[in-house]
């Protein structure tokens, strides 16, 4: 990301000064703005709220097939000591760590690791499997005359499964093919009956029973999918309506005081003349409700911590939908009332770091990785922005490029409760941080 102004380079605080200013003020009466949205920096725990229904089943389903690996391990573990007869030991544990070998790392990244890093060790543990098959020409020395089929072949579903997990249908479905080839043509190598007949009927029976096992993956992937796209629209869809019904109830307030005030006031005047004391105290009255509506004192309608959420995750979508997005919830805190006012503001910022960071913060060779965090906590919402891209030196950025210090520091610092941090450096990436407290 590489817009902004030298301004930029103002407002760029590193994040352990942050912290330590956060932890110094605490909650109090009368506290400003900018003491609110400093407690909300100490928000960097708590609990997942609104994780998107993918990554829940991505992970949930990562975990169980790492466990599943593992039983498999162990309940062909006599069988694998049986047919190591027929092969050199050092191939058999070979081929047993390839097969098995990614599947106890499977499981224990899908409990707190990221969506690329399942979704790779997955890829891993499928590539994996497919090799130790491969293996098996060159591993067995003679045929196992008294096996009904090479181990690998009977446990093949699990190489399927992690290919559901890591690539999309069309791979992984290409995956099966392949793999069960490969599976038919080790089994005819190491079961004495290596008829034509034989080999066709090996190849249907592992692609037929796999099929099913990668259409539940798959089915489950994509209905979560297909929740998380519903859930992004009837977001988007409330803030809207919320919008749309604050700025009516505006209007008809506004209406009925122009009519109610204002025009009886000119009626009055026009009728009586301006002598009259009754006269002059409507027009006090009339004039105060006015400057009431311009200040703006009527509440607007809010969001709460989910709905601001998917309000912020659509927009971001909206942009990229491959940038992942993860939300945390300080636990014990009362639930967020975001002005839908104040929500705009922030996803307009939001975005506006996204675009700069896929306009500006590609690196030639390699895949830059994005994530967004909100942290919902005691009255207000935390939102980092976050690549490891080319990043760059707010010292060096021409003073008509406006992304950054108007479109989101100023954006920020307009917005009441609200102020915005930028951290970057050449080669080392890009924080935006975006920080909203409440008035109570």
């Amino acid at each position: 990301m590489a817009t902004g102004s030298r301004a930029a380079s103002a407002r760029m605080i590193p994040s352990s000064a942050l912290d330590t200013a956060s932890t110094a003020l605490e909650p109090g009466p009368g506290s400003t703005p900018a003491c609110r949205w400093r407690r909300l920096l100490r928000a960097v725990g708590g609990n997942d709220i609104d994780e998107a229904a993918s990554d829940r089943i991505l992970r949930r389903l990562g975990l169980t097939f790492g466990i599943a690996g593992m039983i498999a391990a162990v309940v062909e573990l006599p069988e694998i000591a049986d047919q190591s007869r027929f092969a050199p030991f050092g191939w058999t544990v070979l081929a047993f760590v390839l097969a098995f070998g990614l599947f106890p790392v499977l499981a224990v990244v899908s409990v707190g690791m990221s969506r690329y890093v399942i979704q790779s060790v997955a890829g891993a543990a499928a590539i994996s499997y497919v090799v130790a098959m491969a293996l098996i020409p060159f591993a067995y020395r003679q045929p196992a005359t008294d096996a009904t089929s090479v181990w690998l072949y009977r446990v093949f579903a699990l190489g399927v499964l992690a290919a559901a997990l890591a690539w999309r249908p069309l791979v992984a479905v290409g995956y099966l093919i392949v793999g069960g080839a490969v599976a038919a043509v080790a089994n005819k190598y190491v079961v004495p009956d290596g008829s034509a007949l034989a080999l066709l009927g090996d190849f249907a029976r592992s692609v037929g029973l796999c099929a099913l096992f990668l259409w539940c993956a798959v089915y489950a992937r994509a209905a979560a999918a297909r929740v998380d796209r519903e859930s992004a629209i009837a977001s988007s869809r409330a803030a809207a309506v919320a919008g749309a019904a604050a700025r009516d109830r505006e209007r008809a307030r506004f209406a009925a005081l122009i009519h109610d005030a204002v025009l009886s006031t000119l009626l009055d005047a026009s009728r009586t003349g301006t002598d009259s004391p009754v006269l002059r105290k409507q027009a006090e009255r009339t004039l105060a409700q006015l400057d009431q509506l311009r200040g703006g004192e009527t509440e607007p309608d809010r969001l709460n911590a989910q709905g601001a959420v998917g309000f912020l995750r659509a927009a971001v979508h909206e942009v990229n939908p491959g940038i992942a997005f993860t939300a945390r919830r300080w636990s014990g805190v009362d639930d967020l009332r975001l002005p839908v006012d104040a929500a705009g503001t922030i996803a307009a910022a939001l975005t506006e770091a996204v675009r700069n960071s896929l306009r500006h913060g590609t690196v030639p060779g390699r895949a830059v990785q994005r994530t967004v965090t909100v942290t919902v906590s005691a009255g207000g919402i935390r939102v980092v922005f976050r690549d490891d891209g080319a990043g760059f030196d707010p010292g060096t950025v021409p003073a008509d490029r406006l992304g950054i210090s108007v479109s989101i520091l100023g954006r920020m610092r307009q917005l009441p409760g609200g102020a915005a941090f930028v951290e970057s450096q050449p080669g080392e990436g890009t924080s935006v941080t975006l920080v909203w407290g409440s008035d109570g």
